[in-house]
């Protein structure tokens, strides 16, 4: 989940162009205390007010404070091998899963999740009951955790894809805290998703020759390591995270990528959720990519598909010459045409030319051919983000596995009259079975996030579930937008047939923990 507090075409070609007109040419293109555990040494977090029930009522499912209370006692106990307080504690998370799931089979929110990143000190003896009954606490049935971000929530031992495991400490190489993840949080009651970064591979992905030959390029010659995004940004769990996205065209990145994602489905989610489905925003005025030199579709092995798209020699010389001068001239069409006298029309897949276009003047033919390139490359560049995700999901889907994507709802968007959001993310276009649009709208209301949340709803699929991402704290105002207790009534009141939520992220609910989770050291 990369957002600004974190966060992909072709886009649905027929409602992208400016003029209707203009929509049959590309019609076809492209087919709450702390851990005990050694290492941490975190403050008591505040317990939550008791509600006046014994066992959760309302439409957040959320554990009364003393239950909350008792079970930290006895896990504490259980961990230093009271046999009793480990009988109790079992019993006591039990009873809490059972609540926590018939709650939901009574509130209209069927489902609320949260996101979460894992750290080595999260394998310490009792840390990661801790981290998961806080979130059973607050009435989560649903996790989603960082599986790959540029690093493999891996056993090092039997790490077999092309990054290194979250877990290098010694003694950790055969732990596998995905594996503990998903056994753990089921135990609670809860479904445990794993959350991939998808054509955001990381900057150690380019290590080696191999891997730099991966990497998408704009016509600019800047790869997204220094460009887009500015290469940094701030991570979804608050961390400090470089970003490198790679070609969605290379054999090899699909390869890879597809080896990662069949690891952790052998671990048997019950979802997996792919992020960063899309290329870098840029910063300033490279936000919208008005010109093909915008577009990450230079690499080598992107090049060649879109030039394998060409139907005739005219098409092939002009698609070459649109992307290598970032345009074409007047001058370009009578070039080819001298080239190649036998050819009437430049065509590419998609292209159908102009009744008159064998007669018309230079002049006249000039803003529709130049226009059809922009377009082809626009299509090009947005079906590379389609096809990848639709290779990685199959893995899933084959094991019957849920599949889901995260995107920017705003991100698919034209902007004037020839520009577009420069992420790319043609979302309209995705087949997952689940739909998790990032509703990160800031208006200090909910009104601007129901709208982003009712916009995608009118392009989903009638067997996609729509489980809309929001960020944000219980109780409080964070950063233009209102509580997550006034955006989920906002949500409920004008949109009833969203019945799952999910809350980025348990850092910024658990500031503190997170902290020393993260800058904990394994001894």
């Amino acid at each position: 989940m990369n957002c600004k507090l974190h966060k992909n075409l072709p886009i649905s070609l027929v409602g992208w162009y400016p003029h209707k007109w203009h929509q049959k040419l590309l019609v076809g293109v492209l087919t709450t205390t702390s851990f005990t555990a050694p290492g941490y040494a975190v403050p008591p977090s505040p317990v939550q007010k008791a509600p006046t029930p014994t066992a959760p009522s309302n439409d957040y499912c959320q554990i009364p404070a003393a239950e909350v209370n008792t079970k930290n006692v006895l896990r504490q106990a259980a961990q230093k091998g009271d046999r009793t307080s480990q009988t109790k504690y079992a019993e006591i998370v039990k009873k809490h899963a059972n609540d926590v799931t018939q709650c939901r089979q009574k509130s209209w929110l069927k489902n609320q999740a949260i996101w979460v990143r894992l750290y080595p000190c999260d394998t310490n003896p009792g840390a990661l009951e801790e981290i998961l009954d806080r979130m059973v606490n607050k009435g989560y049935n649903q996790v989603y955790v960082a599986t790959f971000y540029g690093k493999a929530l891996l056993p090092r031992s039997s790490n077999r894809t092309a990054w290194n495991s979250v877990l290098t400490s010694r003694g950790t190489d055969k732990t596998d805290l995905l594996a503990d993840s998903i056994q753990k949080g089921r135990e609670r009651g809860m479904k445990v998703y794993a959350w991939m970064y998808s054509l955001n591979f990381g900057p150690e992905y380019a290590v080696t020759p191999e891997g730099q030959s991966t990497i998408a390029i704009n016509g600019r010659g800047e790869t997204t390591l220094f460009a887009g995004e500015e290469g940094f940004q701030k991570a979804t769990d608050g961390n400090t995270s470089s970003v490198l996205f790679v070609d969605p065209y290379s054999n090899k990145a699909k390869t890879d990528y597809e080896q990662i994602v069949r690891e952790v489905v052998n671990r048997k989610p019950d979802g997996l959720l792919f992020d960063y489905i899309r290329f870098p925003r840029g910063q300033g005025g490279q936000s919208i990519a008005s010109q093909v030199k915008d577009l990450w579709i230079y690499g080598d092995e992107s090049r060649k598909t879109l030039a394998a798209l060409a139907q005739n020699q005219k098409g092939t010389d002009l698609i070459d010459r649109f992307l290598t001068k970032g345009g074409i001239t007047i001058n370009d069409l009578k070039e080819v045409d001298k080239l190649y006298p036998n050819e009437v029309s430049p065509l590419w897949q998609g292209r159908t030319p102009l009744d008159a276009e064998g007669t018309m003047s230079y002049e006249e033919k000039f803003p529709w051919i130049e226009w059809d390139l922009w377009q082809l490359t626009l299509a090009h560049a947005s079906q590379g983000v389609v096809n990848f995700l639709k290779t990685a999901a199959a893995p899933v889907e084959q094991q019957r596995i849920r599949s889901g994507a995260v995107f920017f709802p705003e991100a698919n968007q034209p902007v004037g009259r020839r520009g577009y959001d420069s992420r790319l993310q043609p979302w309209d276009r995705f087949t997952t079975n689940e739909w998790h649009p990032m509703a990160y709208a800031t208006c200090n209301r909910s009104n601007c996030i129901v709208d982003q949340i009712r916009r995608v709803l009118s392009f989903a699929p009638a067997n996609t579930d729509v489980v809309p991402a929001l960020a944000g704290n219980w109780g409080r105002a964070t950063e233009g937008r209102p509580s997550l207790e006034v955006q989920m009534d906002g949500i409920h009141r004008n949109l009833p047939q969203i019945r799952s939520i999910s809350h980025f992220a348990f850092s910024w609910q658990e500031p503190e923990l997170d902290y020393y989770r993260s800058s904990c050291q394994l001894k």
